[in-house]
């Protein structure tokens, strides 16, 4: 167990603040593409990579124009797929947030889902984000996101407890560790493979 708590510090050691394991990424980006989503809520957006691959994964060939031998960018209004972020964390936004996301919101998921009507969008991902709430906020947080989905909840949050204290945003401190029990009490039943990390599905019936 030693052994792999030392494995897991250093691959998240790599993947700290606003960055996620890379192990996950392709998993994660290949599932969101078989369900087929017209709208998205990214919670917890960091720099924008899952912003980024879903928007150019999802809307595909829409993001061009192509007569004849012109190809040009297609108007961001033009575009079919409505995906949002909300980040709590003002520092981490970039210009590819600008450009992959239809609306950004600032400040705490906690605060903000509430706000949101019920059945808003058709998936709802939180990639690494459920760790760093306490056990009871993290419940919530499960909660007020199978609200606002309109069919899928996506979550990732690591196997390990990995100790994290970031005194320059104290989002990204490390409070929970969940099990599989733990998401399934939550009606997280269904599992992607990765060895370092519960890829959690809830699906509304």
């Amino acid at each position: 167990m030693k052994n792999m708590l030392s494995l897991l510090l250093f691959i998240f050691n790599d993947f700290l603040m606003p960055f996620s394991q890379s192990s996950q990424i392709s998993t994660i980006i290949g599932f969101i593409e078989t369900l087929k989503p017209n709208s998205v809520l990214d919670i917890g957006t960091g720099m924008g990579q899952y912003g980024f691959l879903m928007r150019n994964n999802l809307e595909h060939i829409n993001l061009f124009e192509i007569e004849g031998n012109i190809g040009k960018q297609r108007p961001k209004e033009q575009w079919q797929i409505q995906i949002d972020g909300i980040e709590g964390f003002a520092g981490y936004i970039t210009p590819v947030h600008e450009y992959c996301y239809n609306k950004i919101i600032i400040g705490n998921a906690l605060d903000i889902l509430p706000l949101l009507p019920s059945k808003s969008y058709d998936l709802i991902i939180a990639i690494d984000i459920l760790e760093h709430f306490e056990m009871s906020q993290g419940q919530l947080f499960l909660e007020e996101m199978k609200r606002v989905c309109r069919q899928t909840c996506l979550i990732s949050t690591p196997k390990e407890f990995i100790h994290q204290e970031i005194e320059a945003n104290p989002y990204e401190n490390h409070l929970s560790c969940w099990t599989q029990q733990d998401l399934n009490l939550q009606q997280f039943n269904d599992f992607l493979p990765n060895e370092f990390s519960w890829i959690a599905i809830y699906n509304k019936e």
